[in-house]
């Protein structure tokens, strides 16, 4: 959130899918274990607004760029996520960041594509300046947590930024992008 207002962010949502977690932890409850609670951080303090219980059905766009979001609340019942009988809302994007707590790259679909990994499992990309990105199948690039393993947020942008490029120089020959 923060580094989304440090970019220029008019307005900023995060959605969660679980529900809110407790102000207060249950020491008793939960310990030896990681303690759930609200957990605020300094980006959070910087501002925008936080949705809990709350899943993405939907990405609504025109003219190729994204408009909106459709969302519906969701709670736990009978031990399911399961989504709030007319809950359904639309909420005005312009751009979605998708950040869900990566750990590593699914193997399963970087096998299915034939994408070579490196030793981490990551998909395994250069960041050389000629063909930076780019995996071991043809037209496919990897940048981020999918390449480097899970990391900062700023890290994905930059490295979003340097695959946008070579992606640029790949389909148009050349490309006037900032490396």
């Amino acid at each position: 959130m923060g580094t989304s207002h440090r970019h220029g962010a008019k307005s900023v949502t995060q959605f969660e899918v679980m529900p809110q977690p407790p102000e207060q932890e249950n020491k008793p409850l939960v310990w030896p274990y990681w303690p759930l609670k609200l957990r605020t951080s300094t980006s959070h303090e910087e501002g925008g607004v936080r949705e809990f219980a709350i899943a993405t059905k939907e990405f609504i766009g025109k003219g190729g760029k994204v408009t909106g979001v459709r969302t519906v609340r969701v709670e736990f019942r009978n031990g399911q996520l399961q989504e709030t009988e007319g809950s359904e809302e639309v909420y005005a994007a312009d751009l979605v960041l998708l950040a869900m707590g990566f750990v590593s790259p699914v193997g399963t679909i970087l096998e299915a594509f034939g994408v070579e990994r490196d030793a981490r499992g990551n998909a395994h990309a250069t960041t050389d300046e000629q063909g930076g990105y780019a995996t071991s199948l043809e037209g496919v690039f990897a940048a981020g947590d999918m390449r480097r393993g899970q990391s900062l947020v700023v890290w994905a942008i930059r490295e979003g930024r340097q695959a946008a490029r070579a992606i640029d120089e790949y389909l148009m020959g050349e490309t006037v992008l900032p490396r």
